[in-house]
């Protein structure tokens, strides 16, 4: 299981390492949003804010338990978004993605289904993981209806399961799949991207 920074290339989008000096400036033109950070555990509310949440991101990577990419349009190399896989735990076979925000103009496009196609295709083909998991505040519904449209599995809510950084309490809600459901989420994710674009 060999964890380095990867390109994954996909029609629409392409997830680049993340390379603070070359993103930067299309991860601060986007990444002030306060919506995107509305259901997160980070608060990013300044530009200081976004480069310690980026800066951090970077140092999981030189850690080994972090893979973060900037996600681009594949055509015009515009920066829309961030991803990561997180919490890898090689001897366990597992991995989270999560740490996702996506501007708001791409929310609700083929850019999230795409991301995560590339990411869970790559963590069971070639990483050979055998569970991939995500999570989310439990009360970040649209984040819940996301996970099971892309047919993750539901496995509960941890309740008081971690502080945000504001120092409230977050009831988390964990989906997964695992390597006997890849296939046919494959499958299924492939139908989701062949679907003409909304009008």
């Amino acid at each position: 299981m060999d964890i380095k920074p990867v390109t994954l290339q996909g029609q629409s989008v392409r997830l680049e390492p993340l390379e603070l000096t070359r993103h930067w400036p299309g991860l601060l033109a986007i990444g002030l949003d306060p919506d995107l950070w509305r259901w997160t555990s980070s608060k990013v509310g300044s530009e200081a804010d976004l480069r310690r949440y980026l800066e951090r991101a970077v140092a999981e990577q030189a850690s080994g338990v972090s893979l973060p990419f900037v996600t681009v349009l594949a055509e015009s190399g515009e920066v829309v978004g961030c991803t990561r896989f997180g919490n890898i735990v090689r001897e366990h076979k597992r991995a989270e993605i999560g740490w996702t925000w996506v501007a708001r103009t791409h929310q609700r496009t083929i850019v999230n289904t795409e991301a995560k196609y590339l990411m869970l295709r790559h963590a069971f083909e070639v990483w050979g993981l055998m569970r991939v998991e995500l999570k989310t505040s439990a009360t970040n519904l649209r984040s819940q209806n996301a996970m099971r449209r892309l047919g993750l599995t539901p496995e509960g809510t941890f309740r008081k399961w971690m502080f945000n950084e504001d120092g409230t309490p977050r009831d988390t809600m964990w989906f997964s799949v695992i390597d006997d459901e890849w296939p046919a989420m494959k499958a299924r994710l492939e139908a989701l991207l062949r679907e003409p674009a909304p009008k």
